[in-house]
């Protein structure tokens, strides 16, 4: 069987798509070898007092239907830095799964929580394990916008090999449903 990309167009997926855009993302990153925050990166990175007045990486967190408030903060940067460093630059920590590493992104912050029950109107409620692939309907998004200006992009590689410039923005939102919203909307 043949896959091929499928076509990107925010804000809204079906099911199919939204689930080859996970594996894909997925598969990607497991291509490379280089993982782990700041894996290829030798820029050094603070937090920066605005995200309006940005001049790095901007970082926005949604946690959606997971009850805690979104972050939106400015990463100073002068050169390509890993999009976990951003992250963990201003205190946001990540975990992968058992099976895909930091190739995804299976908690933020701790959320949704080993102990914590997702409930997805429509779809059957779980606990988040972490331990492969999370469902299609019950997920992080991993997004990337090139510039101040330009729109959101659904990311074509995982965390663990994902860098941004200066200029650039990385989001993740937690999406729930049929459709994935992102960063800020």
């Amino acid at each position: 069987m043949k896959l091929t990309a499928p076509t990107f167009t925010p804000p809204r997926r079906t099911f199919a798509t939204l689930g080859a855009l996970v594996l894909l993302a997925a598969l990607s990153g497991c291509a490379t070898t280089a993982t782990g925050a700041g894996a290829g990166s030798s820029a050094s990175a603070t937090t920066a007092a605005s995200p309006a007045d940005c001049t790095g990486v901007t970082v926005v967190v949604d946690f959606g239907t997971l009850d805690a408030d979104t972050v939106t903060d400015c990463v100073a940067a002068t050169e390509a830095i890993a999009a976990s460093e951003s992250l963990a630059t201003i205190g946001v920590t990540t975990e992968g799964s058992v099976e895909y590493g930091d190739q995804i992104v299976c908690r933020v912050n701790d959320r949704p929580a080993a102990d914590e029950t997702v409930v997805v109107e429509g779809q059957e409620s779980f606990t988040e394990t972490c331990s492969s692939m999370p469902p299609a309907y019950a997920y992080w998004a991993l997004w990337v916008k090139a510039s101040p200006d330009a729109d959101w992009d659904y990311a074509m590689e995982g965390l663990g090999t994902l860098e941004v410039e200066p200029g650039q923005s990385v989001g993740l939102v937690y999406t729930t449903g049929t459709e994935t919203p992102t960063p800020g909307s």
